[in-house]
């Protein structure tokens, strides 16, 4: 009888702590999660119609996969853009929706043009150029104004799109975690990669060459839907101050530079801005992504650029 009331208490206190657990991490946000869907020609898309808040950060998903509200019904006085990017573009968890890049620049170029502006957020965690492309085929423009393509230097490199990733690679489930300690524990703790996801992501050859030449359709379709388009690129951490980015960065980042003049692209190149600051860590949150401060800049860049050519445009 003793033995059965030490089994039975310490069962009791095991379930109180696990409880208590379950419960701390809900509060967090943890046990609901942006959940993916495959896509053929894009790779994978965050599922439409999605609403949630973690570590008390809003996210919402729309219609159309985008990080943005519902679209609305637009008129000749809305002024639209259209922000393509990967992770940095989209902010993910740890930023709000307030806080993201789309955000502030639909601020700024308000503040500026004293008009209806929207700026539709169009990404994805580790979306390359060529899943930008495919969302472009797949969706178009938007009748947006401006075209903005915003990516990170790894960009360069990404590889070919594959929907292989969802429900296999903690980064992308394809639904809900059962509870928010088997959440965390898939997520965080539990960090091995499954076999079949290296291969998917092994491209040899040429994939600057790849990923330039998606580029440069990027550009077509926005020149076609007489949209402006403009390129920006944001660096790792690793490559600001010295040594700055490795050999094969620079010789990637040099056939971008060279394309982009070959082609009349307007480019922000960030390198040079981040170093030009008093203290570039500030602007990370991490090795590649922005912290609030760091999306500020960011934005603060783009929107001068897209207001002096937006108005510029108007003006004719």
């Amino acid at each position: 009888m003793n033995i059965f009331r030490i089994f039975f208490t310490i069962t009791c206190v095991l379930l109180i702590i696990y409880l208590t657990i379950e419960v701390i991490l809900r509060v967090f946000g943890f046990g609901e999660t942006i959940i993916y869907i495959p896509d053929e020609k894009i790779g994978y898309i965050p599922a439409p119609n999605q609403r949630l808040r973690r570590l008390g950060n809003r996210m919402e998903i729309n219609e159309y996969s985008m990080r943005s509200p519902p679209l609305a019904l637009t008129d000749a006085a809305t002024l639209r853009v259209l922000l393509l990017g990967d992770s940095v573009a989209n902010g993910g968890w740890w930023t709000d929706e307030e806080n993201t890049i789309s955000a502030m620049l639909a601020r700024q170029i308000t503040s500026a043009v004293k008009q209806k502006v929207e700026v539709l957020n169009a990404s994805a965690n580790s979306w390359g150029p060529r899943n930008q492309l495919a969302y472009l085929q797949r969706f178009g423009t938007f009748e947006a104004r401006a075209v903005v393509l915003l990516l990170n230097t790894d960009d360069l490199f990404a590889t070919a799109p594959t929907s292989q990733v969802v429900g296999r690679d903690r980064n992308y489930p394809n639904r809900q975690p059962p509870l928010a300690v088997v959440e965390v524990f898939s997520r965080y703790l539990w960090r091995k990669e499954p076999e079949e996801l290296k291969a998917a992501r092994a491209e040899g050859g040429d994939r600057v060459a790849r990923n330039l030449d998606a580029i440069r359709q990027v550009l077509e379709i926005a020149s076609q839907k007489n949209a402006y388009f403009l390129l920006a690129m944001t660096p790792l951490l690793r490559e600001i101050g010295e040594p700055g980015p490795r050999d094969y960065e620079k010789q990637a980042r040099r056939r971008l530079t060279a394309f982009t003049q070959s082609a009349q692209i307007p480019y922000i190149d960030f390198l040079a801005l981040f170093n030009a600051t008093s203290d570039p860590k500030a602007l990370y949150r991490d090795h590649i992504h922005l912290s609030p401060s760091g999306n500020e800049f960011v934005s603060k860049a783009l929107s001068k650029n897209l207001i002096e050519a937006l108005l510029i445009s108007g003006s004719k």
